[in-house]
């Protein structure tokens, strides 16, 4: 059976996922939603409509998973518990101080409309978050170390342009060298949050803002920009297209450890991506999260689940038979 796709927002993930759909020949997409003027958006499916937004809760017949691409900071935190009491649903949602609380907001409406929705899937959270958890059940003495980076944040460039008078915005995430080659040695460095990432913002405001004020409002920004050493750049719209117009990003999970009886011996174990593109990387984990989630809701499975509650084999268009010859 071929699974059906809704896109919920149809902007730089939106596009991924449609894009990535071309490569699951088990799945296909069926709808488009937005909260834009459907005849002003142009996909590259053929044959497959545009909807506004509310025209959703009435076509749960139609849709066997719906993928939330909204942002995290406003759109995602409403959006998702909406969508889940009407449909499966999978989020990339990546606040990672507020998964608990809008995990339990998921959970509660999924239960109620009987569906399975998955949060946080992504490259982190998400591919980082099992690799972070993998390398510590191996080695549970030890640390766990991420790096981001360098790169743009969709997540922290969305985040930017909700302050206002700001009219477009990118924020690159950059580790510090000094702290990737310390935890590279095995010497399990303590390291805060401000030693390990800088955050550089490119910003274009809009005519007569206050500067100073949009300045003040990303630095002290609470879960984005407040822990980190920050900077802010205001340049014009035409050098951030000429100058910014990509969407690369990538990082490291690093976790040093020891083993023996007497810890002799150290062990590293890193995970690393390099991403031409943040947002196709980050639809493609949406999608095999979506073949996943439709799985478990075949089962008669129910409520939120994170990256942790999902068999790999779930993830995969290949038969366990398959996948047991290929690839164990």
């Amino acid at each position: 059976m071929t699974i059906r796709v809704g896109i919920l927002g149809y902007g730089n993930l939106g596009r991924g996922v449609e894009c990535a759909l071309q490569q699951n020949p088990d799945m296909e997409l069926a709808a488009v939603f937005t909260r834009r003027d459907p005849e002003s958006v142009k996909i590259l499916t053929e044959g497959v409509k545009v909807y506004r937004i509310d025209e959703a809760e009435s076509m749960g017949d139609q849709i066997d998973v719906m993928i939330l691409c909204g942002g995290s900071a406003t759109d995602l935190p409403v959006q998702t518990p909406k969508y889940a009491e009407m449909f499966n649903v999978v989020d990339s949602f990546d606040t990672h101080a507020k998964i608990p609380e809008h995990f339990a907001d998921v959970d509660a409406a999924a239960k109620k409309g009987g569906h399975v929705a998955l949060i946080s899937a992504g490259w982190d959270p998400g591919m980082f978050s099992l690799n972070r958890l993998y390398a510590e059940c191996v080695l549970p003495e030890g640390k766990n170390y991420t790096f981001w980076g360098k790169g743009v944040s969709q997540g922290h460039s969305d985040a930017i342009r909700r302050v206002a008078g700001v009219k477009d915005a990118r924020q690159y995430t950059i580790p510090v060298d000094a702290a990737l080659e310390a935890v590279r040695s095995g010497s399990n460095p303590e390291l805060t949050t401000r030693q390990k990432h800088t955050r550089e913002c490119f910003v274009v405001a809009e005519e007569g803002a206050d500067l100073a004020r949009i300045e003040n409002e990303i630095k002290t920004m609470p879960n984005y920009f407040d822990e980190y050493d920050t900077t802010v750049h205001f340049i014009t719209e035409e050098e951030l297209m000429r100058d910014h117009a990509g969407i690369p990003h990538g990082g490291f999970v690093i976790r040093s450890g020891k083993t023996g009886w007497n810890r002799e011996n150290s062990h590293v174990i890193e995970y690393s991506l390099k991403l031409d593109s943040n947002p196709e990387f980050t639809s493609s984990i949406l999608v095999a999260y979506a073949r996943a989630v439709v799985r478990m809701a075949k089962e008669g499975q129910t409520g939120c689940k994170t990256v942790f509650d999902v068999a790999p084999a779930y993830l995969s268009s290949k038969s366990g038979e398959e996948l047991r010859k290929e690839m164990l």
